[in-house]
């Protein structure tokens, strides 16, 4: 049985930028491994789209605005968070690092923001919230087909003191991840909330195969209003990218949309989540709180999309790579970089606050904007 071995690192890294650092963990992370964190579906359209599409809108500096030391600062259902940036859900740590989520949960919780472990985590509940140590935290959700085990699991988010239910509603199929299948990728390592699956009454003797197909591919509004009564918790959609799936969402009693495309890994030739962020926007109409992932890279992305109505913005695949080379410190560190470069383009825009940023203006860029972004070509197979 052949070893998987991972990075152990745990101490400060010197990185200039985000891209940066994926180039500096491409060469500890394995690389069926970086594939699989760092590829995108098929021609990987829509994964480069997510970044290039910041560029269709311009932030305008202002001046003698009398802003001096801007705050990130928020407030967001009751928790106290040093930024509105917050982590996404991601598969996997232990990919990156041996110290898995507990590294990316200590971390967080250092920075001072949100935490959203995934079902398809490499600790158990339990493990995490210790390493959280009261860092508000949420659970993104694959819904079953199987009731027990929804129930089941909702029982123990529950018992661990989550504080919300992110329904994935982007990934009811796996995507078409040509990189994994040249590199003939499968996960070398346990994920125990899922397993624990296969030793439930309807679930004994099963394998992890029978886990992932189990996944519900027809998801309902009935089943948003299901979550919401049994577990009590507000629950987030994540996936809607047009006015008809918020208005689902929303007539089920969803407490919060989540826009994203996952990272570019299930649709390519979708929209760049970044468009649909406006659109969605406009469907919501300020009802409930929108999160934003896909495609954040800088400070600015983080600008554009809090101007673009977006309430928090997740943290995905940066801080893998920044968990990758060091840790909890490299954790803290991804988030921390890109706060800085957030407070300086406030600075330079005239904002204060995160409140002030919410209601700046942006310019459409009427120009061609497909612009490459600041990265050399990965190469991932």
């Amino acid at each position: 049985m052949m070893t998987f071995a991972t990075s152990r690192a745990e101490g400060p890294v010197d990185f200039i930028n985000v891209f940066d650092l994926e180039k500096m963990a491409q060469q500890v992370i394995p690389k069926g491994a970086f594939g699989y964190i760092a590829s995108g579906a098929e021609d990987t359209f829509t994964l480069h789209e997510n970044i290039r599409s910041f560029n269709h809108k311009l932030i305008v500096p202002h001046s003698l605005k009398e802003v001096e030391n801007p705050s990130t600062e928020v407030t967001f259902d009751g928790d106290k968070l040093t930024s509105p940036i917050i982590m996404a859900p991601v598969a996997a740590h232990k990919l990156a690092n041996e110290q898995r989520e507990a590294a990316s949960a200590k971390g967080v919780r250092d920075f001072g923001t949100i935490y959203t472990t995934s079902s398809y985590a490499t600790m158990d509940l339990p493990e995490i919230s210790q390493a959280l140590d009261g860092t508000p935290h949420w659970f993104q959700f694959y819904y079953s087909k199987d009731d027990a085990i929804n129930r089941h699991i909702m029982d123990r988010v529950k018992a661990e003191g989550y504080k919300a239910i992110v329904l994935t509603a982007d990934a009811t199929v796996g995507g078409n991840r040509e990189v994994d299948k040249r590199n003939a990728f499968v996960f070398p390592v346990g994920m125990p909330i899922v397993q624990e699956y296969q030793y439930l009454p309807n679930g004994a003797g099963k394998t992890m195969d029978y886990v992932y197909k189990s996944a519900k591919q027809a998801l309902s509004p009935k089943d948003v209003e299901y979550i919401a009564q049994y577990s009590g918790l507000p629950v987030y959609v994540k996936g809607p990218q047009c006015a008809e799936d918020v208005y689902r969402a929303l007539g089920a009693g969803a407490s919060g949309i989540w826009v994203t495309n996952h990272g570019g890994r299930q649709l390519d030739g979708g929209p760049a989540a970044f468009d649909s962020l406006q659109k969605v926007a406009e469907a919501v109409d300020r009802r409930v709180p929108i999160v934003f992932d896909s495609g954040i890279r800088r400070g600015q992305h983080v600008f554009k999309a809090l101007a673009s109505c977006a309430d928090l913005v997740a943290l995905g695949r940066p801080v893998i790579y920044g968990l990758a080379m060091s840790g909890s410190i490299g954790t803290r560190q991804v988030f921390e970089k890109i706060n800085e470069e957030l407070k300086m383009v406030m600075q330079l825009a005239g904002t204060q606050t995160i409140q002030d940023v919410k209601h700046f203006k942006l310019r459409h860029n009427p120009y061609d904007s497909s612009i490459p972004f600041n990265q050399d070509a990965l190469k991932l197979d």
